[in-house]
């Protein structure tokens, strides 16, 4: 592979934990048959990449995985890419042939939880894998900037969510947290057609962010969520109830606040080992209740997900509170771990 800069290294944002973010150094990725080397542009901060449980067996490694850059290197065999492209891509992704994928559970698919980037969005550089550049690179266009980019995988996970939700033109969606995923789960249900979009959270910031983005009513979630539901919603409580938060309180909440017939949608995981006790009776054999829960995007999700923000339909640009150089990710996972007075936090390596 040819020099790519003058020391053929890169800086890269090494996780140890949530308050040890260190600025180190190491080779940038060989490139092999098939792949492709990507100049990371920009990379956000997932609440995945903040759940110490889920990462701390792994430390220290670098994490990030929404990414925008530019292809600046392609091995053999690589057709449909030219250097010079500005992409996005897919850190995970499918077989296509295995059981789940032939029944549309492509998120479940062993393929898809072993494949990732080489080392993580969180560096100068990163190699895309051969299986990667298949079928999980997606083309900028010219009117998605390399930081909206970085949208289109959570995006994705949102659309999957709702997808299996069966959200429905005229429904009343409750979202519970408006972080950065709360947000994006108000402003698709207004697309498709929401009849009402509650949001809660306990952070009078996030609520404002939430009401700014599309909610047609904010509930702090000290409140008696089911009483005020009602209040908003003409007697009924929601049709549909999405949990962004792995809170506790938030799913007993929500299973207190989806009307009959309707579905709660957990999205968000909670902390290893947690169990709620539900009542068989009053939420399923009574009420109709359908309790369902969503992993990830599949590749289609990511297209979709690339065509609304393209459109402009989901204005992204406007969630991002913060643009901070790779020696300021360790400031960045401050903010998102504390989830106050930031929405979307955002790393630009090359700075």
């Amino acid at each position: 592979m040819r020099l790519i800069n003058n020391r053929n290294r890169m800086r890269v944002a090494m996780w140890y934990n949530n308050r040890d973010v260190r600025i180190e150094e190491m080779p940038i990725p060989q490139i092999g048959f098939g792949e492709l080397l990507v100049r990371v542009e920009a990379c956000g901060i997932c609440g995945s990449d903040v759940m110490e449980w889920y990462r701390l067996d792994r430390a220290p490694l670098v994490l990030g995985h929404e990414i925008g850059g530019q292809i600046v290197a392609m091995g053999e065999g690589v057709e449909h890419y030219h250097e010079g492209d500005r992409v996005s891509a897919a850190h995970h992704v499918p077989c296509n042939t295995c059981h789940y994928c032939l029944n549309g559970h492509h998120t479940v698919c062993e393929t898809l939880r072993q494949t990732n980037f080489d080392p993580g969005g969180f560096a100068e550089y990163i190699r895309l894998p051969a299986i990667n550049v298949d079928r999980g690179v997606f083309l900028l266009p010219d009117e998605v900037s390399y930081e909206e980019a970085t949208f289109i995988e959570p995006l994705a996970c949102v659309l999957r969510g709702q997808r299996l939700a069966h959200m429905r033109p005229g429904s009343s969606v409750l979202v519970i947290g408006s972080g950065i995923a709360g947000l994006l789960h108000v402003q698709l249900a207004r697309t498709l057609g929401a009849g009402r979009v509650i949001a809660t959270d306990i952070t009078p910031y996030r609520l404002e962010a939430a009401e700014r983005f599309g909610a047609d009513a904010i509930i702090h979630v000290e409140e008696d969520l089911p009483t005020r539901l009602r209040q908003i919603n003409q007697g009924r409580l929601a049709d549909l109830v999405i949990v962004s938060t792995g809170a506790t309180s938030a799913i007993i909440q929500a299973l207190e606040s989806v009307e009959r017939g309707g579905t709660v949608l957990f999205f968000a995981p909670t902390n290893p080992g947690i169990t709620i006790p539900v009542s068989i009776d009053k939420l399923f054999w009574r009420n109709d209740i359908t309790l369902t829960t969503s992993y990830a995007g599949s590749p289609a999700d990511y297209q979709t997900a690339l065509e609304l923000i393209r459109a402009g339909t989901i204005p992204v640009r406007q969630m991002i509170t913060h643009r901070l150089g790779l020696a300021e990710t360790g400031l960045g996972f401050q903010l998102a771990a504390q989830a106050q007075n930031s929405i979307k936090v955002i790393i630009q390596p090359q700075r």
